[in-house]
């Protein structure tokens, strides 16, 4: 009889401990892709601290920011444009701000910003397209500014989502000439966007700054780093839950496996101090890119997105001269 009781509170203590594992998988999966319970937790604040506390405190990158922000007020106060509005096939409103061009032009950009990012945060990219007779779409992307949404989409959801804003685009000009410019999840979003079948021949170029190859490598990393779990074997477990809620699998998204499809001329930007994505991620890329037209440059003493104040003049040469070989129409 004692021998039995002790195989019940075995089981008992067993089926705790998985119950308990699952629900920190399930948990775990909240405070890294729910805004609302990233919020509740402070996570928001925690991940903005730890990004920044990784970045490159040099004055010349401090110094050229702000004078990309004080340079962009004054564009945006003169800007144009109007808000648009899509809602995705399952159910989500989705909002992007589009900056107009006062002169006639098929030169269009699609700009998209980072996890836990906002459209806001692309303005300066958004500046210096427009100033060089680009017509603007800078999506918030979903569950992120004001964009709906449940889960963050590490790029993956977030490609379809992104297609709407590309149908737009030809909608409105079917001779369009699109870049589409993702920095971090916005440009690993972008590279997952040319592995489709149905990406638009208009899509002339894309530039991918400081991309992940893929969202279940990252996922993995940063448990590490923000909230000190252990990989294996939680991963895994996080993955099935997010599969079961969020209805994707993080292995599928994957920029390395696209750019092996991809046929759309792609700059690879990093910077070789980058500390939330590393360097050797953007190689790996570049490697594996199918196109015939490719670039990579390497921005030294960049940390993560820092490469456009890093080095503006190399960076933004390199983004001209890159558009122009590609697609002439568009220099």
């Amino acid at each position: 009889m004692r021998h039995k009781r002790w195989r019940i509170w075995l089981w008992i203590f067993a089926a705790v401990v998985v119950l308990l594992y699952l629900v920190g998988a399930n948990f775990l999966v909240s405070a890294a892709l729910v805004p609302s319970t990233m919020e509740k937790l402070d996570a928001f604040a925690r991940i903005t601290k730890d990004s920044y506390e990784a970045l490159v405190q040099t004055d010349d990158i401090q110094q050229q920011n702000a004078k990309a922000w004080e340079e962009t007020q004054e564009w945006a106060e003169k800007a144009h444009g109007q808000k648009l509005e899509r809602t995705t096939e399952d159910g989500y409103r989705l909002v992007a701000q589009e900056i107009f061009t006062e002169e006639e032009s098929h030169k269009w950009v699609l700009l998209l910003h980072g996890y836990t990012g906002w459209k806001e945060a692309m303005y300066p990219f958004a500046a210096w397209y427009n100033e060089r007779g680009y017509h603007v779409i800078v999506p918030d992307m979903r569950c992120q500014g004001e964009s709906e949404g449940d889960f963050i989409g590490m790029g993956w959801t977030d490609r379809l989502d992104n297609m709407m804003w590309i149908d737009y685009i030809l909608q409105q000009d079917s001779e369009a000439e699109i870049v589409i410019h993702g920095q971090s999840m916005g440009a690993a979003s972008a590279l997952m966007m040319t592995g489709e079948k149905n990406l638009p021949g208009n899509v002339k170029a894309v530039i991918s700054d400081c991309a992940f190859t893929d969202a279940y490598t990252m996922f993995g990393e940063k448990m590490k780093e923000w909230f000190h779990l252990p990989e294996f074997p939680l991963l895994d477990t996080a993955n099935l839950m997010l599969q079961i809620r969020g209805g994707y699998d993080l292995k599928d998204a994957s920029a390395l496996e696209a750019v092996k499809k991809s046929e759309t001329p792609t700059l690879f930007i990093h910077g070789d101090q980058d500390e939330m994505i590393d360097v050797k991620m953007a190689e790996g890329l570049y490697r594996a890119e199918a196109c015939k037209e490719k670039e990579l440059l390497i921005v030294e003493g960049a940390g993560h997105a820092q490469s456009q104040d890093k080095d503006p003049e190399g960076y933004f040469g390199t983004v001209e001269e890159f558009l122009g070989r590609c697609n002439p129409a568009v220099e």
